[in-house]
């Protein structure tokens, strides 16, 4: 795979897959937190001074594609911080030089900060001798002339808290009179990334039966969990609308059109479970949340993008599902966000 090595782009740098064609996800590289973040436990790090939450100051590069940069556009039109925060989108589909800006293509953007052809040239920017992989989301502050982290539960964590006060008034994190804890979230965050979020893309790189299996078999289970959770409960975590679901939405949202076909994900549907599709339908209708999600994109760069799963480059149609239709969630415990300032 593609990426940086000591500031020069590489094309055969690193495999994806260890000797047991299991896929193994790189680590991101930069991770610093803006001042008044509240840091998770599980994070070794403090909040930096030098980043001190501004309006206007800060820009996010992402991919609609990209479920990881997704979960930043979705903090960030939920937490109405559209004016504090600009974004810039790339392309879709992504090639041996990486992310790219076109800005000539539907729902992508030039680079507004610096004009940049690819995306690695920020990553240069930020460290002439940088070694890493090139990935979206970034949050890049200008004042600095730096990339602040590229971890998209980080960058949300920040969103979430230390932009707090920019936005609109919305929280995604329990309210103190929620029986729900901050650290219940945190906790259904990492029971959902192993199995699901990043399940998908290890039963669709596997190389092996094996590591296949063991990652459909985990996906599954987890689904059919969180299934049966939902049941009478209409958000995973306390009261309302928080992170979790947000992590957990930009899994769901791509299963049925392209993780059920392109990466194997194929014993079952998200519309075919009974509480994961109403959930899910409930999530998109919030309002600001289905203008973040632009289905062309996903499905482009998902089958266009990666060749050793299809070569072919041709884009499955179906199948055609209505987000729209009523879902019924209202019913159970639980209300959805309601902005309380700045709206």
């Amino acid at each position: 795979m593609n990426q940086l090595v000591d500031g020069e782009w590489r094309t055969d740098a690193y495999e994806t897959t260890n000797a047991d064609g299991a896929f193994e996800r790189g680590t991101t590289t930069f991770r610093n937190w803006v001042a008044g973040s509240d840091v998770p436990a599980h994070v070794d790090a403090e909040p930096d001074e030098r980043f001190q939450p501004e309006a206007g100051r800060y820009h996010l590069y992402v991919s609609y594609a990209c479920p990881w940069a997704h979960r930043t556009l979705l903090a960030r039109s939920l937490l109405g911080l559209e004016d504090a925060i600009g974004v810039s989108v790339v392309d879709p589909w992504r090639g041996e030089d990486g992310w790219q800006f076109s800005p000539e293509k539907d729902g992508c953007t030039p680079d507004r900060l610096h004009g940049s052809d690819y995306l690695r040239e920020l990553y240069v920017d930020a460290d002439p001798d940088a070694t890493c992989r090139v990935t979206v989301p970034v949050l890049w502050d200008t004042k600095e002339g730096t990339i602040v982290n590229n971890e998209s539960r980080e960058i949300l964590r920040m969103l979430s808290t230390a932009f707090a006060e920019l936005g609109n008034g919305t929280s995604l994190l329990p309210a103190p009179d929620d029986e729900a804890t901050v650290a219940d979230v945190d906790d259904a965050i990492s029971d959902i990334y192993e199995p699901i979020n990043n399940g998908v893309y290890r039963a669709g790189f596997a190389t092996s039966q094996d590591a296949y299996d063991e990652a459909i078999d985990d996906l599954f289970e987890a689904l059919d969990r969180w299934n049966d959770h939902l049941a009478d409960q209409r958000y995973l975590v306390g009261d309302s609308l928080t992170e979790a679901d947000i992590c957990m939405f930009t899994t769901l949202v791509r299963f049925d059109q392209v993780y059920h076909t392109h990466f194997m994900c194929n014993r079952k549907f998200v519309h075919q479970y009974d509480h994961l599709w109403p959930y899910l339908r409930d999530l998109y209708q919030t309002p600001g949340v289905a203008e973040t999600v632009n289905m062309s994109h996903i499905k482009e760069h998902y089958y266009t993008t990666h060749p050793d799963v299809t070569p072919s480059g041709i884009v499955a149609r179906g199948p055609d599902l209505d987000f729209d239709d009523a879902h019924d969630r209202e019913e159970l415990d639980g209300t959805a966000p309601t902005p309380t300032a700045g709206d």
